[in-house]
């Protein structure tokens, strides 16, 4: 018994082998226009990040200086500034 456990093993392990082996790998040939696409993606990615930064920053200033200190004003302008900051940023990177 233990003898036929061995040899089913190895017949398994060289079965697993071999076929893992004969599969494509899947990988892609390179392709110029998709790594240009994939770089101006992430350009386009990192300024919609600092716009939304940058937007909440200074809609936060400007919405709690119209509310004269208060922070429902602050809170409302930092969320209405990240949102039109990181739409315009977006908007200013074309793929």
């Amino acid at each position: 018994m233990n003898t036929f456990l061995r040899a089913g093993t190895a017949c398994g392990l060289a079965l697993t082998l071999a076929l893992s082996a004969a599969a494509p790998s899947g990988a892609q040939p390179y392709d110029h226009h998709s790594y240009r696409h994939a770089r101006c993606h992430a350009a386009r990615r990192r300024a919609g990040n600092t716009g939304t930064v940058l937007g909440a920053v200074s809609g936060g200033l400007i919405g709690g200086g119209l509310a004269r200190g208060g922070l429902a004003g602050g809170l409302i302008g930092a969320g209405v500034g990240a949102v039109a900051g990181h739409e315009i940023a977006k908007s200013t990177t074309h793929c």
